[in-house]
């Protein structure tokens, strides 16, 4: 384990001893130990069952990996454009990393300082302006699409996928277009392998027992960040140095399954919002990565035993030090109903030092000879401090760098934190039927053939009424 680049876990701030009345006494946690004991037996089990394959990522995907590395390392320089079109987990994650990872204008770098690999865009929403300025500003013919779908039967994804498919089909023609489309999919279920395999498109398949919003490690979005020069092994060593730390049983060195137990603790006494607050824009998206891993793993109506509990902690997305100046404010000073997770950074990519000018108005001269990394770790401490001194919970996750390794870890945690987090509430962290509901409705409305009973509930919905219209 190389302890230079160990992602850590600092719940100071959440305990009574710095918070006062509103934090967590020691005991607390004792007092649910049963409830850890069972969770952490569960999570074992699962894994043993294969019911947990997400944790076997960073050991299982050698023969993907060269794959991977092998089609990017062909198409590196052919193309000018990787655009990914995909919804949810399969662009969330992809989305982050490039953030993280890369340059924070990467699209903008010349194709000679990206070092011949391809801009990336992502399509994840149907909003036809979108796609449509999309095309203004890459040329379809040198573009590589990624149809991302575990399901293979994603409404969003495919409807961009046929109108983009049929573009290039008449641009270039049934064989190069084999060229320019991969697939990243299930083996067997789902439109998209069945289309691939009729046209002999390029396919990577995800995992069977990995569910899209877990699925960064796999290759729906180890395939995006290799394609714009990210280290996947690295990231895959990083999980792996994750998942140890994650195996002891001693909560109190587990950096998963403490959060998700001060997490448990907090919604439990009314603290109903989980905020996500990283210091670097580089780890900007990492926020809403997190937004629908918490979301839509936890958020749930019905428990383990089909009894309805109506049960979650809603994630926010805040970014320092740009909401000190939108959101701060309720955070210190209003409602005691929020865990406030801020995300920092030991050493960050680059130094800039601020000059010493303007040495006759005091109110700015203070801040020359100092660096913007200093003034940055230094608000992100005062606001640390300054919401414990208003007496509301926070904890911080340090990265020592951003860099593959750290990247790897901080997305290896905060799965197993998920997933230990729905075994603690007893409910089923890994489906969604509150998205299935949505999506049955608008086939429904759509005449998708088998859907017909839902489109007669939904055209006799009650009319709504005049008078609530204004």
């Amino acid at each position: 384990m190389d302890k230079d680049l160990k992602v850590r876990l600092d719940f100071n701030y959440m305990m009574e001893d710095f918070i006062g009345e509103h934090g967590i006494k020691h005991q607390q946690v004792n007092e649910i130990l049963h409830k850890i004991e069972h969770a952490q037996k569960n999570m074992e089990v699962k894994r043993k069952e294969g019911k947990m394959d997400f944790r076997d990522l960073p050991y299982n995907q050698d023969e993907v990996v060269e794959e991977i590395l092998k089609f990017a390392g062909e198409n590196k320089g052919k193309i000018d454009n990787f655009v990914l079109i995909g919804i949810g987990g399969q662009a969330l994650g992809p989305v982050a990393i490039q953030q993280a990872l890369n340059h924070l204008f990467y699209n903008e770098l010349s194709k000679e300082q990206r070092n011949g690999l391809p801009r990336f865009y992502v399509l994840d929403n149907v909003d036809p302006q979108r796609i449509v300025e999309l095309l203004d500003i890459i040329d379809i013919e040198k573009t590589m699409l990624n149809v991302s779908s575990k399901s293979g039967s994603t409404a969003e994804s495919l409807s961009q996928y046929m109108i983009l498919e049929k573009m290039l089909q008449d641009k270039v023609g049934e064989e190069k277009l084999k060229d320019l489309l991969v697939f990243t999919t299930d083996k067997e279920k789902g439109n998209l392998i069945k289309i691939a395999k009729e046209k002999g498109y390029k396919t990577f398949i995800m995992q069977e027992g990995v569910g899209g919003r877990f699925s960064e490690l796999t290759p729906a979005g180890l395939l995006p960040a290799a394609m714009c020069g990210i280290n996947i092994k690295e990231m895959l060593a990083g999980a792996a140095m994750m998942d140890e730390m994650c195996k002891t049983q001693d909560i109190f060195e587990n950096p998963a399954y403490m959060y998700a137990i001060l997490h448990y603790i907090a919604m439990t006494g009314g603290k109903n919002m989980s905020v996500m607050m990283p210091y670097a824009d580089s780890l900007k998206y990492m926020a809403d990565w997190y937004a629908q891993m918490w979301a839509e793993s936890i958020g749930k109506k019905f428990n383990f035993m089909g009894e309805v509990v109506n049960v979650g902690q809603t994630p926010v997305k805040a970014l320092g030090t740009t909401d000190q100046h939108s959101q701060l404010q309720i955070y210190e000073e209003g409602p005691f109903d929020k865990v406030v997770v801020f995300l920092g950074v030991d050493e960050y990519k680059k130094t800039i030092n601020i000059p010493k000018v303007h040495q006759d108005i005091d109110s700015i001269a203070f801040l020359g000879g100092y660096t913007q990394n200093e003034l940055i770790k230094t608000e992100q401490m005062a606001t640390e401090y300054a919401i414990m001194k208003a007496g509301k919970m926070s904890m911080t996750i340090t990265l020592p760098k951003i860099c593959e390794h750290t990247i790897g870890q901080l997305i290896y945690l905060y799965e197993v934190a998920t997933a230990f987090m729905g075994e603690l509430m007893e409910v089923d962290a890994f489906n969604q039927p509150g998205v299935e509901n949505m999506k049955n409705a608008m086939y429904a409305m759509f005449d998708k053939p088998g859907y017909e009973e839902k489109r007669a509930e939904l055209m006799s919905r009650p009319e709504k009424m005049d008078k609530y219209m204004i």
